[in-house]
């Protein structure tokens, strides 16, 4: 009696847990999945509607001056400038929505250079008609460069928005089978609920007793072990960020150290080959050959010192700002690779050490890509949005796979972790052979005053 009683019990368990789990499982995933295909197509619906917006407001300017510049009539002009202030915010709009897409951003970037180069096409014909150079004017209107724009416009247009449409039929697809699959599953649950319910009634009073009873145990033991790694967490991330600060601390120590003693070392001894050169005779080629190497080796140990000292701790992010220390360092470092660097810097005003750290990200970005990227062309941009800083830097070299990286791999951490103690946000995107993408968001209201 007591094995048939127990087995009553199992088999009745199992099937109402069973229908119990199925039942929220598949509405839970079926709800989640539908809103998350909803929120997409209403970005994706937002974002089409934006880029639509963008190219009738290219074609009201371009109409707009070419009314003005063919009749000479001001009220041709109102269409061109309000299109030309709402085209950069436009642009504006649809940057924030592709920042964080490296695919679309790819398509997004080459479209936003030719609708500057067209508006630029545009205020360089009003400005040669007012000043009544008219030959210059209609050759600019009319060379095909205003069409090559367009053309390039339209092209990166209809990219995003195949893109764009590919997506929001892969997102109603989705809607569609998760329907069918909630129907499905809650037919059959269904089913299974009715069964176990029957075979469940009898002993519910006591499962429900022990259930109850379990659950608290291991709620009590999940609070317990989430307190300890919440504990644990808090305090390695404190050590982190200590070690890291102290870190930076003694290199810049060790910068004074060595512009201090070091620098007054070589100075002292370069002024001391210079006396000596004034009282020794240098006609003899032996010795004036090696009071020229002295000399020479000697300037070359103060631009290592230098040099040294800049890598320790940039004296130009303290003395000149953040933008004019990453443009020192952008160019120092394709001079010394070779390799062709743009950046797009904007002015940030951000507190010093959250300066440091988008310089370190930087720095520590360039020489992984000197060290391993193998890359021709690299970007670094700095972008001030109303609500946080975005930091990019792309190379077009081998690339890697981020699933497979190593867990020694303390750059990328190190770099993750400062990001993340500005209370911002590292993301690394890269394929083999399509480069490497590493973009940091630093929120501006959780910078530290």
């Amino acid at each position: 009696m007591r094995w048939i009683h127990l087995r009553k019990i199992a088999i009745s368990l199992v099937i109402a847990i069973i229908a119990a789990v199925l039942m929220a499982s598949i509405n839970e995933a079926g709800y989640v999945r539908s809103m998350t295909a909803l929120d997409t197509l209403t970005q994706t619906q937002n974002t089409r509607a934006k880029i639509n917006q963008l190219m009738q407001q290219i074609l009201d300017a371009e109409t707009g001056l070419r009314g003005y510049l063919l009749t000479g009539e001001d009220r041709y002009l109102d269409p061109y400038t309000d299109a030309t202030l709402a085209i950069n915010g436009t642009m504006d709009e649809l940057r924030k929505i592709f920042i964080l897409n490296p695919s679309d951003l790819a398509t997004f970037s080459p479209l936003a250079r030719h609708v500057e180069r067209k508006i630029s096409e545009m205020e360089l014909s009003l400005r040669l008609y007012r000043q009544g150079n008219n030959d210059a004017w209609r050759f600019v209107m009319f060379t095909d460069v205003g069409m090559e724009n367009m053309d390039a416009i339209r092209g990166y247009s209809k990219m995003l928005l195949a893109g764009i449409e590919k997506q929001s039929e892969r997102d109603v697809i989705d809607i569609e089978h998760t329907l069918a699959l909630s129907r499905i599953g809650i037919a059959t649950v269904t089913v299974l609920g009715i069964l176990g319910f029957f075979m469940y009634l009898r002993q519910a009073h006591l499962l429900q007793l022990a259930n109850q009873r379990e659950q608290e145990i291991q709620r009590d033991e999940r609070n317990r072990l989430e307190e300890i790694v919440r504990e644990r967490t808090a305090t390695l991330t404190e050590l982190a960020t200590h070690l890291q600060q102290v870190r930076e601390d003694e290199r810049g120590h060790l910068a004074r150290e060595l512009h201090d003693e070091l620098g007054s070392l070589l100075t002292a001894a370069k002024l001391d080959v210079a006396r000596l050169k004034s009282k020794i005779d240098v006609s003899a080629p032996e010795v004036g050959e090696r009071i020229t190497h002295l000399i020479a080796t000697l300037n070359s140990g103060i631009a290592l010192k230098r040099r040294i000292i800049e890598d320790l701790r940039p004296s130009s992010l303290s003395n000149l700002g953040l933008t004019t220390a990453l443009e020192i360092l952008t160019r120092e470092f394709a001079e010394r690779s070779g390799l062709d660097v743009e950046s797009i810097l904007e002015q940030v005003d951000l507190p010093e050490s959250t300066q440091l750290t988008v310089y370190r990200v930087v720095q520590e970005s360039l020489t992984n890509i000197g060290k391993y990227a193998r890359a021709q062309h690299v970007m670094v941009t700095v972008h001030n949005y109303p609500t946080y800083v975005a930091v990019q830097i792309q190379d077009d070299g081998d690339g890697f796979e981020t699933a497979s990286m190593r867990p020694n791999s303390h750059g990328l951490a190190g770099m993750r972790h400062r990001v993340e103690a500005a209370g911002g946000r590292l993301t690394v995107s890269s394929q083999i052979g399509k480069g490497t993408t590493i973009s940091a968001v630093i929120p501006l209201s959780t910078l530290p005053v």
